[in-house]
């Protein structure tokens, strides 16, 4: 036989389950929202819904875990920013620098200064997240996490709040993330290279451990399908997501399908790559193959021609990703946010 719940605490029918924000929330008579925005400094709360919410944090004995409370307390009020990518591609690639800028935007709002930390390999993994999971940060904003990247579980064993850029593949876990829409930007950019006349569409994929990557190259595949165009092996490569990366896939395709007159090429730094191998193969952006990028990166303006592409918020998925994880060290539940991209159009298709 349960025994009744002591006097003040709401009775939840399981034993020793510590009281949630749920519980918080259902005691204050508020909005979960309403408790988060308490737990992170009490900003936007009427001073009616503060002392309600506070009231009920006492009767209910609920502690934010320990990552939230050293935020909340000022003890260890900062955020990691995780690229679990090599080194070099940091400083290549300049959708890393976008997000950063946005994301130390965005928590700057509320005070919260942004560590950069980069773990392109295992040892640098083990060590980096020993030292999140010890409680020197609040939490984390993780980026480009690869299928199977152990650093999701540690986190989430350790109790660290994350959101990643990107849906995670392969984890057993719930995360938090924010995406833009790619398979539906790629769809996007394949139906506009079919709508200006091109029917033999390579695509240069991202890595297939990665969500860009696989969304993308399904996007890719079901566009195909829609147009009645067939799926052809020897118009798909896997780039990496560099400019070496892209410019050897794009020969790859050159030397197994000639004959091709579009290429939809899944990030905007592995387009330049493959303007570069085919203008040493004498072919001619449009007038012999058109070239699609993804990102919209500062890249994409500066190619020659300046690049067709589809553009990612980033600024937008900037602020979801700090709002979602700012809502996690609260307590709040994991949340998903997709966002819309857009086709822009410029001179290489």
């Amino acid at each position: 036989m349960t025994e009744p719940a002591p006097r003040g605490r709401p009775s939840t029918g399981r034993a020793h389950r510590p009281p949630t924000i749920h519980d918080v929330a259902r005691e204050a008579g508020v909005s979960r929202g309403t408790v988060s925005r308490v737990l992170q400094g009490g900003h936007n709360v009427s001073p009616a819904a503060l002392e309600a919410v506070n009231a009920a944090i006492r009767r209910t004995g609920y502690v934010v875990n320990r990552h939230a409370r050293s935020l909340v307390m000022q003890r260890s009020d900062s955020v990691a920013f995780l690229l679990t990518e090599p080194q070099e591609l940091f400083f290549e690639d300049p959708n890393f620098n976008v997000l950063l800028r946005g994301c130390t935007r965005a928590l700057a709002e509320h005070d919260i200064p942004l560590l950069l930390m980069i773990a392109g390999n295992e040892p640098e993994r083990r060590r980096i997240t020993r030292y999140i999971a010890a409680g020197h940060v609040g939490g984390v904003l993780l980026v480009s996490s690869h299928s199977g990247n152990p650093v999701v579980e540690r986190l989430t064993q350790a109790q660290v709040p994350v959101v990643a850029c990107g849906k995670p593949l392969g984890q057993r876990t719930h995360v938090a993330y924010v995406a833009a829409d790619d398979r539906e930007g790629a769809r996007d950019m394949v139906r506009h290279l079919h709508r200006i006349g091109r029917r033999r569409i390579a695509t240069v994929t991202g890595p297939q451990d990665t969500p860009g990557g696989v969304e993308r190259l399904a996007g890719y595949r079901e566009t195909l399908a829609e147009l009645g165009l067939p799926y052809d092996e020897r118009l798909v490569a896997e780039g990496d997501y560099t400019r070496a990366g892209g410019e050897a896939a794009a020969g790859r395709l050159l030397d197994r399908a000639p004959d091709l007159d579009a290429v939809f090429v899944a990030s905007d730094l592995m387009a330049d790559g493959a303007l570069t191998a085919l203008e040493r193969a004498g072919r001619r952006v449009p007038e012999d193959i058109a070239v699609g990028g993804f990102d919209d990166s500062p890249i994409a303006a500066s190619t020659r021609p300046p690049l067709t592409t589809v553009r990612q918020p980033w600024d937008r998925i900037s602020d979801e990703m700090v709002r979602l994880l700012l809502s996690r060290i609260a307590g709040e539940d994991p949340a998903m946010v997709i966002l819309p991209t857009e086709l822009v159009v410029r001179q290489s298709a």
